[in-house]
């Protein structure tokens, strides 16, 4: 494929995103080296915390978590990014073929993608505390497992923006993002299933320009309809408007995203329900900490609260919640193994609706009858 046949100018989205990424804490070289010691270390003993809370252990030890900065998670994620959507960009090659004036085109909705990734990514990078990131390209014609990455300048401004023990919050991010890798190396058909869903998802992607055009006209009415209501009233309904996301989708894409927003639900609500359950005699402060940072997911303000909501990020705020509470009322009332059911086959995965009731879970796969 040619530069020109691009969906997305990959350069400018990084070098976009660098451009804008905000700066990070002011930290002298020994606190910069101790805070990527500790994390590296931490990372390490989360593993052991993960598999006895929840009974999942992966074949293997882990390999060391990747303790990054900001330009280095968005270079990372760039390289995912470019991992996930090739199945579309070989589409998109083949339907353009033979057509006079559609790389042209293509060249120009590269460079207007690459800002908006860019923009998105810049953004992010100083929100994320850590990932674990599913698919990095091939290295020396090889595949390669995901990778736990650490966000340092990320995890060292939020532990001083909440003011809690930094120790205990490394620790308790550790255990969250652990839970995430162990889900995958425990679960050994998680990953391809999840790409194979995400694949769907593009791939049912309108490759007819005037229908993506009219969505993303609808993308600039939901921006202009947040910013007349943030002009207008101090109290923003973040219930209302579309996001980006949303904007762009078209029916059978929602469809998919339907299954995919229950997957992440589960593995988001997973996290939480774990590195919450792991306790005090790990994490003394565990609870100030979550308390703390549940406010801080709820936005810094207005103008935030928009940004979330325009790029969905609000959906993931409630994943968490969601998936958390899906979590605790299986194994509050069928147990950790039970509950572990869930990891049988993509059939045993949870549904949104079964997400909202747990009970119905329950019943098709664990054949519990509530009241039992």
């Amino acid at each position: 494929m040619t530069d020109t046949l691009r969906l997305v100018d990959w350069d400018l989205a990084t070098a976009t995103a660098s451009r804008f990424a905000p700066r990070g804490p002011s930290v002298t070289r020994p606190e910069a080296f101790d805070a990527v010691r500790q994390l590296r270390l931490l990372a390490v003993e989360a593993q052991d915390h993960v598999a006895a809370f929840t009974g999942l252990s992966a074949p293997h030890r882990h390999e060391p978590a990747f303790v990054a900065d900001r330009t280095a998670w968005i270079e990372g994620n760039v390289g995912g990014f470019q991992v996930v959507m090739q199945p579309l960009l070989d589409k998109m090659a083949a339907k353009q073929a033979g057509k006079v004036g559609a790389p042209v085109v293509s060249a120009l909705g590269s460079r207007v993608t690459g800002m908006q990734v860019g923009l998105l990514l810049a953004y992010l990078s100083g929100k994320v505390l850590g990932q674990y990131e599913l698919f990095l390209p091939p290295k020396d014609g090889q595949a390669r497992d995901g990778r736990l990455t650490l966000v340092a300048p990320n995890i060292v401004a939020a532990e001083r923006q909440l003011d809690v023990d930094p120790r205990d919050f490394r620790l308790w991010v550790c255990v969250h993002e652990v839970t995430h890798q162990t889900q995958f190396t425990a679960v050994r058909w998680l990953r391809a299933h999840l790409h194979d869903e995400i694949s769907a998802f593009l791939l049912a992607s309108d490759l007819d320009p005037s229908a993506m055009l009219a969505r993303l006209r609808d993308v600039g009415e939901a921006v202009r309809d947040n910013m007349r209501r943030h002009r207008s009233s101090a109290a923003v309904d973040e219930s209302e408007g579309l996001s980006f996301l949303e904007a762009v989708q078209n029916p059978e894409q929602r469809a998919i995203l339907n299954r995919l927003t229950a997957v992440m639900t589960l593995l988001e609500g997973h996290g939480e329900y774990v590195m919450n359950g792991v306790g005090p005699s790990v994490i003394p402060s565990v609870e100030a900490i979550s308390a703390k940072f549940a406010e801080r997911r709820r936005g810094q303000g207005p103008a935030d609260r928009i940004v979330r909501k325009l790029f969905g990020l609000d959906t993931k705020a409630k994943q968490y919640a969601d998936g958390a509470a899906f979590v605790r009322a299986v194994v509050d009332r069928a147990g950790m193994p039970a509950f572990n059911r869930v990891w049988t086959s993509p059939n045993t995965l949870p549904t949104k609706a079964e997400i909202a009731k747990p009970e119905l879970w329950m019943s098709r796969v664990l054949r519990a009858t509530v009241g039992d």
